[in-house]
């Protein structure tokens, strides 16, 4: 490891084949997170982590990241993401002179309304096509009026940092008429001033039920139907601190899922521990072991016997419930709510939207207003998916098979099964 510059900092080797994994090299100054923004960023990006090599002598990080498409992407904006991983890396210039209170620049929010006609799937087609352009959703106001109109406001920001150019906005203005043809009316691009994430208001009853530690009654009857979340239920944690003098051996053995490696890369960062050495490796038979040497943040082993207990504890639960799916009532509507823990940064899981309006549409369910916002609860936040359904003779929300069928459709999805 070594000083390198901006340009060498990453580099990515394209699989030339179909079923091969592409190659992603990180190469840059260490800081407290980096390996969380890193997962996070290929995850935005449409690709899931099959293998990686991390390691980190506490001033420098050498990072490598076999990755293949997950199952709903379409093309790779390869460069896009070559240019966002720089961007994240610290500065290269001053390695072991780097100051981490300095903030990087973060990208400029736009507004982006439209105004279309009502049809099956057109939400989940709108965001395919911002997804494809490399347009990241951060906050979503849907709604339909009682004349079939849909309004939707998305405000997102640009991996390309171009948005602000009119043939960015030219570019997306076709994309999405492509795919819309008639039932796009209008398409507009603003810069959002003084953007900040809303915040959702949920009944307490409903709060303690989704963010609750415990699995309820409906998500054990949804486990009947998914056999890999009964495969996670004996995911293994394991501890070992004879092995080094300065690090913490921490071994884990579960089922394969999307974005394992980004989730347990954000608790970590959560608990501010950091990672020493790591080495995460797929297996066929759809399984995954990580052993990841940690420490605190003095860089010393952690011996203390209560926060290794409570460390195991949470890792078993984030690995089986990274993100929450329910269906409520709502007055006499249905509601599906969907909900992920905020990572310390501020930023919400990645593609959420995108596969919980894939799930819906594969179903065939309608929706008939959409939104994103956070919500406070306990000792962190979260960031809540609402979908207000719409009902159907083919579909009737109000048959409890009907509801399980959706609940396990959209976690099903979001886990990569």
């Amino acid at each position: 490891m070594g000083m390198a510059s901006d340009d060498d900092a990453v580099a990515i080797q394209v699989a030339k084949r179909a079923g091969e994994p592409s190659v992603i090299t990180v190469n840059c100054t260490d800081e407290a997170g980096l390996g969380c923004e890193f997962c996070s960023t290929i995850l935005e990006f449409g690709l899931c982590i099959t293998r990686a090599d991390l390691t980190t002598d506490g001033q420098w990080c050498y990072a490598v990241f076999w990755v293949v498409p997950c199952a709903a992407s379409s093309g790779i904006h390869w460069m896009s993401l070559k240019n966002r991983l720089i961007s994240i890396c610290p500065s290269c210039t001053f390695p072991f002179y780097f100051d981490p209170v300095i903030q990087r620049s973060s990208s400029q929010v736009y507004l982006l309304s439209l105004f279309s006609n009502d049809r099956k799937g057109l939400l989940h087609d709108v965001t395919r096509v911002l997804c494809e352009l490399g347009l990241l959703i951060h906050r979503v106001k849907v709604s339909t009026t009682p004349d079939g109109k849909v309004v939707d406001l998305f405000f997102v920001t640009d991996t390309m940092e171009l948005l602000h150019t009119k043939k960015r906005q030219d570019e997306t203005y076709e994309r999405l008429s492509a795919v819309l043809q008639e039932s796009l009316s209008s398409c507009e691009i603003v810069l959002a001033e003084g953007f900040q994430n809303g915040f959702s208001c949920l009944p307490p009853e409903v709060a303690e039920k989704l963010f609750s530690m415990e699995l309820s009654d409906s998500e054990f009857c949804s486990q009947n139907l998914t056999p890999d979340m009964k495969r996670l239920k004996k995911a293994e944690v394991k501890i070992d601190n004879s092995l080094c003098s300065s690090s913490t051996l921490l071994q884990i053995h579960c089922v394969d899922q999307k974005g394992l490696l980004y989730d347990i890369m954000r608790m970590l960062n959560d608990f501010k521990i950091k990672i020493a050495y790591g080495r995460y490796m797929s297996h066929l038979k759809g399984s995954q072991e990580i052993d990841l040497f940690i420490q605190q943040t003095d860089g010393k082993k952690i011996t203390d016997p209560d926060k290794l207990n409570i460390l195991c504890s949470r890792l078993k639960s984030e690995m089986l419930r990274p993100l929450r799916v329910m269906i409520v009532n709502r007055g006499p509507d249905i509601e599906l709510l969907v909900a992920n823990p905020v990572e310390l940064s501020g930023k919400g899981r990645p593609r959420v939207f995108y596969d919980s309006t894939l799930a819906l549409k594969v179903l065939g369910i309608c929706i008939f207003s959409a939104e994103i916002g956070r919500h406070s609860s306990s000792d962190r936040q979260w960031e809540v998916y609402r979908f207000l359904l719409v009902d159907s003779t083919e579909f009737p929300l109000a048959s409890s098979h009907s509801r399980n069928q959706i609940v396990d459709r959209v976690r099903r999805t979001l886990m990569g099964w």
